[in-house]
């Protein structure tokens, strides 16, 4: 999503205040809608570290694909494309949680969803740095040792934990 695209500004229960582009929602730190896409296979979690150009959290490891909703896209819509853009693979995710989380800087509505694949996955957008999946453990070392995007261990991470062994 480049930063002329247009995304919601919501209130604290999804309604649309207004649309606006995702630059101006990032600058003036607006509350949005995002996905998170929790990506699982033979109980290990795909994880991947984000791209230095990334506007939020650059180089940070990341425990779900995911990213901003457009103006008037659907959540559902909006996973099956994050799916397709960050990772190259068509699936159906299914909704497993949602939830809002903010800090002075980043205000999400966010929806969880899972989906069971093993790959091949291709990073064309160039969002993606590396990727792997990970057991329990090596979720548990990576979360020690790395800078982890905030929003999705909070928001997403939760409903990783029973699909890992």
């Amino acid at each position: 999503m480049s930063s002329d695209e247009l995304v919601e500004e919501v209130d604290a229960d999804g309604n649309v205040l207004r649309v606006v582009t995702r630059a101006e929602m990032r600058a003036q730190h607006l509350r949005h809608r995002a996905v998170y896409l929790l990506v699982v296979h033979g109980g290990q979690l795909l994880v991947h570290q984000r791209a230095a150009h990334k506007d939020v959290w650059p180089g940070r490891w990341d425990v779900a694909a995911g990213g901003v909703v457009g103006a008037g896209e659907s959540w559902d819509d909006a996973a099956r494309r994050e799916l397709r853009e960050e990772l190259g693979v068509e699936a159906d995710p299914v909704p497993v949680g949602a939830g809002a989380w903010e800090t002075e800087d980043v205000k999400v509505l966010g929806r969880v969803y899972v989906v069971d694949h093993a790959g091949p996955f291709h990073f064309d957008d160039g969002e993606v740095v590396e990727a792997r999946f990970v057991d329990a453990g090596g979720l548990s070392q990576l979360l020690a040792t790395e800078a982890m995007c905030p929003d999705s261990v909070a928001l997403a991470l939760p409903y990783a934990r029973r699909w890992l062994d």
